[in-house]
């Protein structure tokens, strides 16, 4: 698996209210367009999260799936993109303390063309990919996205 690490100046709780909010996942997560629907038990073992991958007018519609969770410390999530593929990733969050956090997301291919990209050139792709997701969730978690927001 391809992983990727980044410090955050948040806290775990902070991470983890994004990560949490289904309806986000689109900010974050690079190749990820929208978010059509999200099952109310997000993110619980089997819970889904549907979503589109790539530019309009190239859309594909598919969904990600939760297959473990460890509440505010890890995900591990079933990612699908057909005709491209599924991925298997796990996201883990290391409570460093003063407010801050170590983030890492390890990933790769587990079904469909992508498989069959030689390791040695799809982790590299894979990583470029992630480093910018880390970056994209490190900045929604310092902004407060996943708080909750009085009804105007």
């Amino acid at each position: 698996m391809s992983t990727v690490t980044q410090l955050f100046q948040s806290p775990p709780a902070a991470v983890w209210k994004v990560i949490a909010n289904g309806w986000l996942y689109s900010g974050w997560v690079v190749g990820a367009s929208r978010i059509r629907a999200v099952d109310d038990h997000w993110p619980e073992v089997g819970s889904r999260l549907h979503h589109s991958v790539g530019s309009w007018p190239f859309l594909i519609d598919d969904s990600t799936s939760v297959t473990a969770v460890d509440p505010g410390r890890s995900l591990e999530l079933q990612a699908r993109g057909w005709p491209m593929g599924e991925a298997k990733i796990l996201i883990t969050l290391e409570d460093l303390g003063a407010g801050n956090c170590r983030v890492s997301i390890s990933e790769d291919a587990v079904r469909g063309p992508g498989k069959f990209v030689p390791k040695v050139l799809r982790d590299p792709v894979i990583a470029v990919r992630n480093r910018e997701t880390l970056r994209r969730l490190d900045l929604l978690a310092l902004g407060g996205a996943g708080e909750s927001r009085p009804a105007i």
